[in-house]
């Protein structure tokens, strides 16, 4: 089986691959995969291993009759750059890499939310250009963390893990807006009405990227919000219209916001880069090794079911 990796992997990943298959590998850190690019990867390869970023639309797959691969073993839990009902109908599986990332993910959510509130990015700033002068009692007031109210937006592995966190870790009350009923969020918890989750002190987004979730968070949600409300997503940058969050923030309808994904990434707009209550960081959410390596083995899995004729671990589609 010829495999293409479309992004250079931690070692232990292409070494666990290479056992196995014969691999063509890019070792491109961050470069996605160019539109001829994506054609060749389904005319040429057996299988391929994308991610984020790499657009295996509707039109790649039909320019593309009989596509010699046969499956998207997907590096990430996030599948949205890739056309799964398309990829169905091509006759290429689609899988993913679940569970490896929600604890880190969530890690990176509580770090938005203490950043923002306690004003931690500006505070670094401020000392690294040398303006800080010393301690005063009313130097740079923050948002006290403790005590106060979470909504979170999707109620799924990540959502319940950062769920854990504000309350077992800071003593939050927790409410959330799931479309589906959720029997058990693992801690006390509340469903509400998404203008209900958006009400709250801190608003945290957790729903998988796609068609149905595309700018699901609009003017309309950041209206729901409370004035000192501070805004939170990991999720997909393109849940959130980013033109509606500049406005919001620009015109002090909610206090501040925390990304660490953006819509057209890595583009980011000047109007947030330019704004001190906003908390900005370059899709960190799974950046540690050994949850990189156990995403990389998990989607080696789906590779070796594939080899094998096995039922695949993850699938999607």
């Amino acid at each position: 089986m010829r495999v293409l990796v479309t992004r250079r992997m931690p070692e232990r990943v292409m070494a666990a691959l290479r056992a196995r298959v014969e691999v063509m590998a890019r070792e491109a850190e961050s470069r996605v995969l160019s539109g001829e690019e994506l054609r060749a990867a389904l005319r040429d390869y057996d299988a391929v291993m994308p991610t984020l970023g790499d657009r295996f639309s509707a039109e790649v797959f039909a320019d593309v009759a009989a596509p010699r691969c046969r499956l998207l073993a997907n590096f990430g839990v996030g599948f949205n750059h890739i056309d799964v009902e398309a990829a169905k109908a091509a006759g290429v599986a689609v899988t993913n890499t679940p569970g490896a990332v929600t604890d880190a993910t969530a890690d990176i959510a509580m770090s938005l939310i203490l950043m923002t509130a306690r004003r931690l990015g500006e505070g670094e700033r401020i000392l690294r250009a040398g303006k800080w002068i010393g301690w005063g009692p009313t130097q740079m007031l923050g948002t006290h963390v403790s005590g106060k109210t979470v909504g979170i937006i999707g109620m799924g592995r990540i959502g319940k893990a950062i769920a854990r966190r504000c309350h077992h870790g800071f003593g939050m009350g927790v409410v959330f807006h799931n479309r589906s009923v959720v029997e058990d969020a693992g801690v006390p918890a509340r469903q509400v009405s998404m203008a209900e989750a958006m009400g709250q002190d801190f608003v945290v987004v957790a729903v998988p990227g796609g068609k149905a979730t595309h700018h699901l968070i609009g003017a309309e949600a950041f209206g729901a919000m409370k004035r000192t409300g501070i805004f939170v997503n990991i999720a997909r940058g393109d849940v959130v219209d980013e033109g509606a969050l500049v406005a919001a923030l620009a015109g002090g309808r909610i206090a501040g916001a925390g990304l660490d994904v953006y819509e057209f990434e890595p583009e980011v707009p000047a109007a947030l880069m330019g704004m001190e209550n906003v908390t900005l960081l370059p899709h960190l959410g799974t950046a540690a090794l050994e949850v990189r390596e156990n995403m990389g083995m998990m989607a080696v899995d789906n590779l070796i079911a594939h080899l094998e004729g096995r039922e695949l671990p993850n699938r999607v589609n």
